[in-house]
Order: structure tokens, then C-alpha cells, then sequence
């Protein structure tokens, strides 16, 4: 009886399962958000590095100003979105690739989707509730710019 041997490199395709393919769809996000992210960060870069007085003009004032308007709070917190996401994403692949046993794997897994959820939460907090000048605080706890 012969038997007939497949040829070296032959690919093995397993049976197709049924749903969604996180891992693709995962992969796809990595190589968007990517190119995306290179653009809003060197937007990000160019306008506080190379527009007006450069590196030395960023401080409180500077950031107070940028984020007094709509177009670049949005941009940040694209560009924060984007890059936590992203970076849970291939933290995600390494413990999928490293961590050994499933139990671990799992709580590392929900550490990362924790963490990155609290960073997603609170930056957005910080870019949209960023208040330069609040009302009621001592002239002297407040930047020079505001008026008392």
C-alpha cells in the first residue's frame, strides 16, 4: 500500500469557523491606526515645534490656548484614542504570542483592557474639561494671562 506525501510547504487549511475573525479585523486596526497615527502625530509635532516661537513658546498658556478650540481638542484625543488602543492591541498579540496557561493570559488581558480604558477615560476628561482660568480660585494660585 503507497501513500502519497503533500509537498513541503503545502499549506494546511483548516476548516473555516463561523463568526467574526477578531484577529484580522485586530490586525487590519493595527495597520490603520498606524498610518493614521503618523499623520496627527507629526500635525501634532509640526504645529507645536515648528509654528510660531517653537519648543520654548509650550507651557500652560500655550496649551490653554490650543485646547480653547474644538478642532484641536478633537485632534488629541484622536491621536489618544488611537495610540492607547493601538498599544493595548500589540500589548494583546505579545500575551497572546508569551503568556503560558490560559488563566494568565486572561488576567493579563483584562489588566491591559483595564488600563487602557482608564487612560482612554481620564485623557479625554483632561482635554475636555481643561479649564485654564476657573472661576472662583485666588489671583495668585492663577496663570498671568486670566483675568482676576
Amino acid at each position: 500500500m503507497s501513500q502519497t506525501l503533500d509537498a513541503p510547504r503545502t499549506p494546511v487549511r483548516p476548516a473555516r469557523k463561523k463568526g467574526v475573525n477578531w484577529e484580522k479585523w485586530g490586525w487590519i486596526y493595527m495597520r490603520v491606526s498606524g498610518v493614521v497615527l503618523v499623520v496627527l502625530i507629526f500635525g501634532h509635532l509640526f504645529m507645536n515645534l515648528m509654528v510660531g516661537d517653537g519648543v520654548s513658546a509650550i507651557d500652560f498658556a500655550f496649551v490653554g490656548g490650543k485646547w480653547a478650540s474644538p478642532f484641536w481638542q478633537w485632534w488629541d484625543v484622536a491621536m489618544l484614542w488611537l495610540a492607547l488602543i493601538h498599544g493595548g492591541n500589540g500589548m494583546r498579540t505579545l500575551v497572546n504570542d508569551y503568556a503560558r496557561g490560559p488563566k494568565l493570559r486572561a488576567a493579563f488581558k483584562v489588566a491591559i483592557l483595564a488600563s487602557v480604558a482608564i487612560l482612554i477615560l481620564l485623557g479625554t476628561l483632561v482635554v475636555f474639561t481643561f479649564d485654564p482660568c476657573p472661576v472662583g480660585q485666588p489671583a495668585d494660585l492663577l496663570p498671568s494671562f486670566c483675568a482676576a
